[in-house]
């Protein structure tokens, strides 16, 4: 059994290799952000974990290795934005193997939220097919949150194979998000 402690990072690669025209976008914030040492935001990072995969590469090849990633993980995160519910590349088959081989939970991330546009209650017209069939059969659980570094991080440091959401659609508490709101008012 492999050691479980990282984070599967999964989005809808919106079928091309342009940076700006896909949603890898948004993973690339996330490695900045664990990067930069004047951001409190670190994870384990399961696609940094083993080798990298090239565009040549076979789909086996890519399904191996991202099936590596997978076991080596305690849960996913599935960057959402309006491109999700696409039925295109592998996202449907990342949630599906995520979720139904290796027991994942799920903190959805929806990139088109912040703190002032959250109201603690995802919009699954986003969410690709496969995990909305998933949370209406009540087969996976999952935490959503806006894409915000102290959400994000909390969500990550309290939620795992180990310590589930309760429920198949959960989400952090409203005090959490009206502190980092007057933490934010504070530094403005």
């Amino acid at each position: 059994m492999a050691y479980r402690n990282g984070v599967y990072v999964a989005f809808n690669g919106c079928g091309t290799a342009v940076p700006t025209e896909s949603d890898i976008k948004y993973y690339n914030m996330l490695k900045a952000w664990d990067k930069n040492p004047d951001h409190n935001f670190m994870i384990t990072n399961s696609h940094e974990k083993t080798y990298q995969v090239k565009d040549s590469s076979s789909k086996e090849t890519l399904e191996n290795i991202l099936m590596e990633r997978m076991r080596n993980s305690t849960i996913m995160l599935l960057l959402v934005t309006k491109n999700s519910n696409e039925n295109r590349g592998m996202l449907q088959w990342e949630i599906k193997k995520c979720v139904k081989t290796y027991n994942l939970p799920v903190i959805i991330v929806y990139t088109m939220y912040n703190l002032e546009n959250w109201d603690n209650c995802g919009n699954f017209v986003y969410l690709p097919d496969i995990l909305n069939d998933f949370i209406l059969k009540d087969e996976v659980k999952t935490v959503s949150v806006p894409f915000v570094q102290k959400a994000i991080l909390k969500a990550i440091n309290t939620y795992s194979v180990h310590n589930r959401p309760k429920c198949t659609e959960d989400f952090l508490a409203n005090d959490f998000y009206e502190k980092l709101k007057k933490e934010k008012n504070c530094n403005s």
